[in-house]
């Protein structure tokens, strides 16, 4: 029997057709993909934007609320009872002390206070600067205008103190939110930073002073703490009940106790400028606007970072007229 074969085969030119439908496909694909992973990028940039700018809002809201409370104690039965020497105190003993001269700023007890255009901790204790893994903080201004501080002391109670034995029954903190120029991989930016103090004052003291440590609970306290890094203005404004500026400076208390309310704005900008803006035209600028200050302009390669400004107004609660007097 004679069987005949037929083998069927694919010419060049199929292959050629082949290879350059494949190539095409292949390079679809990879067009899709770099442009749903820059979208990708972008939205997640700025998510993060958004999402950091809450958490810290959030944190300074409840801090300028806190502003100027004081603990009371008040009248108690068995409290009462008992020797003067283990009685706790009916109200706040701890020393005041507005900041009326240079030398007191640093340890003044305002409730507010409010630097304008500073970097760094006004009142930070010598010998001690913040700490941030990953980054290089930097001595030096990167915008024309950047950055305010605001400076927020409020009382509490220890309810763990031993009765009898002279430990502190009432304390006072103070938080401080500022600015450091920082850089990563040649990429320079600010960073938001947070530090508390507390006042350290026994009750059979008639001093104390401000310190990072023996906080209750202990270790409680910091110089300063990154909160949020890629900041590009930061700005408080100080308001009373009328809506009209007030200057919350440590110098003038009796101003300071007309705050009723602070306005600020925290602008923060993108990790990466990649895809934001890239139809700027040469010499083209963008504008960022805070409280109480002309715009900042932003040009060249800083002006293709994504700036996202928050506003917002914090009413301080504890504050009207009535000081921290003792």
């Amino acid at each position: 029997m004679i069987r005949t074969h037929q083998n069927a085969g694919v010419s060049l030119i199929e292959m050629l057709i082949g290879i350059v439908i494949s190539s095409i496909i292949i390079g679809a694909m990879y067009t899709t993909y770099s442009v749903i992973n820059q979208t990708y990028s972008r939205v997640t940039d700025v998510a993060g934007i958004s999402k950091s700018g809450r958490d810290i809002v959030s944190m300074i809201m409840r801090d300028v609320r806190m502003a100027g409370f004081k603990y009371y104690y008040g009248y108690n039965a068995e409290n009462e009872a008992k020797d003067e020497a283990e009685r706790i105190p009916r109200i706040d003993y701890l020393q005041f002390i507005p900041g009326d001269t240079a030398a007191e700023e640093s340890i003044s007890h305002a409730p507010v206070v409010i630097y304008r255009n500073r970097l760094g901790d006004a009142t930070r204790l010598s010998d001690i600067d913040p700490v941030v893994p990953g980054y290089d903080l930097i001595d030096e201004k990167i915008n024309d205008v950047c950055c305010d501080q605001i400076h927020i002391v409020y009382g509490d109670f220890d309810a763990n103190a031993d009765v009898g034995s002279g430990e502190q029954f009432y304390t006072r903190y103070k938080i401080s939110y500022f600015a450091h120029a920082m850089q990563k991989d040649n990429d320079k930016f600010y960073g938001v930073f947070r530090s508390k103090k507390y006042w350290k004052q026994a009750k059979d003291e008639t001093e104390g002073r401000w310190v990072v440590n023996n906080c209750p609970p202990d270790n409680d306290c910091y110089s300063g703490q990154l909160v949020r890094e890629y900041l590009s203005d930061m700005s408080f404004v100080a308001m009373d009940k009328f809506g009209r500026v007030v200057d919350a400076d440590p110098k003038d208390p009796e101003n300071i106790y007309d705050i009723r309310s602070v306005d600020m704005t925290l602008t923060f900008r993108s990790a990466s400028k990649s895809g934001f803006f890239k139809n700027l035209r040469e010499g083209a600028t963008r504008q960022i606007l805070s409280l109480g200050r002309e715009a900042t302009e932003f040009s060249g390669e800083d002006a293709a970072f994504k700036r996202d400004p928050i506003f917002l107004t914090v009413h301080t609660r504890n504050l009207g007229g009535i000081g921290m007097t003792n």
